[in-house]
């Protein structure tokens, strides 16, 4: 194992805090979910995040089968802030875009990367996931 890069931040006040990354890239105020005013919140992030990743892992995959994603290609990504008698948890969806490639190609690239994204093998089997090509 090879460690390739480690993300560095330091957050402090929670929800209604910020956070900004050791090298200066970041530098984010916070605030709760539906809340007013500048910031974003730990979902937003999380969302982002995910939907980069998993982009990139399209790309990886879209290559294994000779096929070049469009500059078109999205996903977009929701997570919801699920609360069941005060435990809290999450849930996920991530909606891709793959226009002008062949519907099962499409989706063996969609199926691959959900298999080799970090971010799907950290949330597999703990949170509930659906990925759908649209």
């Amino acid at each position: 194992m090879t460690v390739q890069y480690t993300a560095q931040t330091h957050t402090t006040g929670g929800r209604q805090g910020e956070s900004y990354s050791s090298d200066g890239n970041l530098d984010i105020q916070l605030t709760p979910p539906g809340a007013t005013g500048t910031g974003t919140n730990p979902e937003q992030l999380f969302a982002a995040g995910w939907s980069a990743c998993y982009l990139s892992a399209m790309g990886l995959v879209a290559g294994q089968h000779k096929v070049k994603l469009p500059a078109e290609t999205a996903v977009d990504a929701e997570v919801d802030l699920v609360n069941t008698d005060g435990a809290f948890s999450l849930e996920a969806r991530l909606n891709v875009s793959i226009p002008g490639v062949a519907p099962e190609t499409a989706q063996a690239i969609v199926d691959g990367a959900h298999q080799v994204c970090p971010y799907s093998k950290a949330t597999r089997g703990n949170i509930p996931v659906t990925i759908t090509l649209v």
